[in-house]
């Protein structure tokens, strides 16, 4: 019986929090879909565009690094104006 009153509460609470928070975002508007799924998105959104901008950050310097490398071993050879 205790347990059931628990579960209620818990529940009663978070449904408050999720009134108060949309009450916050929105004003007296009532938004018929949760605010969450919104925010869960625009997070898996942002950790990918994190991940792309590494990625092109990470590649961008391999390439730098071996160019770098390419160069040390073949310098440029000069050739002089005699021969041609």
């Amino acid at each position: 019986m205790a347990r059931e009153y628990d579960t209620q509460l818990i529940e009663s609470v978070a449904v408050r929090r999720a009134r108060m928070r949309e009450l916050l975002l929105w004003g007296r508007q009532r938004r018929v879909r949760a605010t969450g799924d919104g925010f869960r998105w625009l997070r898996i959104g942002l950790v990918l565009a994190a991940v792309a901008c590494a990625g092109c950050v990470g590649w961008s310097f391999l390439k730098d690094v071996i160019t770098d490398q390419q160069k040390a071993r073949n310098p440029p050879t000069v050739q002089s104006e005699g021969t041609r």
